[in-house]
């Protein structure tokens, strides 16, 4: 009888592994990298926001960044709206 029931519950067991393995383990990994990233950010770098505005970082605060995005021309925004830091050969 627990055989049974045990078989009974083995296909949704496999689907919630499967499911882990193919949405939740690589959005886990995503949101760390993403995490670090935003924790490595130096004055100097460029970056590109979410919004697509690309910039150079001029001063760092705890929750903002201040970009300078051009001769004289500087915005606030926030630190979470940091999309990537380009390299060099970008």
């Amino acid at each position: 009888m627990q055989i049974d029931a045990l078989a009974g519950f083995l296909p949704i067991i496999l689907l919630f592994v499967i499911f882990y393995f193919l949405l939740i383990r690589p959005q886990q990994k995503q949101q760390k990298q993403r995490k670090e990233m935003l924790a490595s950010l130096q004055k100097g770098n460029r970056v590109v926001s979410i919004g697509g505005i690309f910039g150079m970082i001029k001063e760092i605060r705890d929750d903002f960044i201040i970009l300078r995005i051009a001769d004289n021309v500087n915005i606030k925004m926030a630190r979470a709206g940091v999309d990537r830091i380009l390299g060099d050969e970008d």
